[in-house]
């Protein structure tokens, strides 16, 4: 047997087919035992390796996202990676400093759940007030998730796609947007007032609150032992200093430094930062250079120009190419929604939630075989905006498909206007 489990062809072979039977609904408890059993210690690559076989033999994402929390429960602990030293404010570092953070909240909140049972009946209502006022406190410093989550989404999870890694990704992030969505909840439900009773309390508690705070542990369980050390296997240098200047673009979760981190000289001669906008960039051979034209057909730019251009125009763009790869942005220091470097080159696809993925599929669809060229969006209250989303195919001249063009604009102000404005007048914003 031991001779079996030392084997990782094997191994991985009754990963596998443990999980299939978990998905089939066959004794699960069972199967969770024969895999407590018999798999103490699974190295997290040989986790990643089956799951992304598992998609692409053609087990739908969903499902995988489905029993993730199964998957979860049955290897936590059971996982073994070498312990990850970086230096301070390394990217890592402050991920793994964030989920320190994360984890206090999550404790405090477990603690209040641990009151309950014993409060007394004679004032009740009083007592629950109390408590509710404070788990709707815990649950505000934990929505900061979200900037720690996007940071994954659109700083790491492009780097491991070139790696040929898109399967955990992609269930990652619909454990994301799971994990939004359960405190979304959770907030609403502990709105002052409604909820009175210690029933109640607890109902909510066993259905909304409990929940995502097994989801956020869960999290974190899988981004220590599986997710980072995949990431320090698969990225270079160069990579993670990438991550660590964009950074500050997605903000951080309940934990910052004042401390640098600065890898090897070779990395940092390699990247710069844009004086102009903070933009990252790797140096290279640009076909192009400052003053040198870039021809037209009704006129020219040069570079400086060029970028000027982008920057300053009321409205974000970005360009998908004919191969649904992200090749360019308008990086506006007043963007509606959050871009960086690192989506150039990724599938547009890989750049939604998995919930809106059918319909990038529809409009790429529609727009290829020529049946629409146009698909517009709305949102009358984005973060306190009203903001326009035109989606417009690009064709050429001989109307061959080239892409997509994407355009963004705040229009709230603009929705304001009414008669005619003749005399200058100069905006003050």
């Amino acid at each position: 047997m031991s001779e079996f489990i030392n084997n990782s062809t094997k191994r991985k072979e009754l990963l596998k087919h443990m999980i299939l039977e978990l998905h089939k609904g066959e004794a699960p408890g069972e199967v969770k035992n024969r895999l407590k059993e018999l798999l103490r210690n699974i190295p997290y690559n040989e986790v990643v390796e089956v799951e992304q076989q598992l998609i692409s033999e053609g087990l739908p994402e969903e499902e995988v996202l489905k029993f993730c929390d199964i998957h979860s429960a049955v290897l936590d602990g059971a996982i073994t990676s070498e312990k990850i030293e970086v230096p301070v404010a390394h990217p890592v570092d402050t991920l793994k400093k964030e989920n320190l953070e994360i984890a206090k909240i999550t404790q405090k909140v477990k603690e209040l759940f641990g009151q309950m049972p014993s409060m007394s009946e004679d004032g009740e209502e009083e007592q629950v007030a109390k408590i509710v006022l404070k788990l709707k406190g815990l649950f505000n410093s934990l929505w900061d998730l979200d900037k720690h989550y996007k940071r994954k989404e659109y700083l790491f999870f492009p780097f491991l796609e070139k790696a040929s890694i898109t399967g955990p990704p992609k269930v990652m992030w619909g454990k994301h947007d799971e994990i939004r969505e359960q405190l979304k909840g959770s907030l609403e439900a502990l709105e002052p007032g409604s909820i009175t009773s210690k029933d109640e309390l607890m109902s909510v508690v066993v259905l909304l609150l409990g929940p995502a705070i097994d989801a956020i542990d869960s999290m974190i369980m899988k981004e220590e032992e599986i997710f980072l050390p995949m990431c320090m296997e698969k990225f270079t240098e160069e990579n993670w200093y990438q991550i660590y200047l964009e950074t500050p673009v997605y903000g951080y979760c309940l934990y910052d430094t004042r401390e640098e981190w600065k890898p090897s000289e070779e990395v940092t001669s390699k990247i710069k930062v844009s004086d102009s906008f903070g933009s990252v960039e790797v140096s290279s051979s640009p076909n192009y250079t400052q003053g040198t034209p870039i021809r037209l057909s009704s006129g020219s730019f040069d570079l400086k120009e060029l970028e000027a251009l982008f920057v300053s125009l009321p409205v974000d763009i970005t360009y998908v190419d004919a191969n649904d790869k992200v090749k360019f942005f308008s990086h506006s220091p007043k963007r509606v929604f959050e871009r960086n470097r690192s989506i150039i080159g990724r599938d547009v696809r890989l750049c939604h939630p998995p919930g809106s993925v059918n319909i990038v599929e529809k409009i790429l669809e529609d727009f290829k075989s020529g049946k629409e060229n146009q698909a517009n969006f709305w949102l009358s209250n984005f973060m306190g905006r009203f903001v326009f989303i035109g989606y417009t195919a690009l064709r050429g001249k001989d109307d061959e498909y080239l892409g997509v063009i994407e355009v963004t604009q705040d229009i709230t102000e603009l929705r304001k206007l009414e008669g005619d404005q003749r005399l200058l007048s100069y905006s003050k914003k």
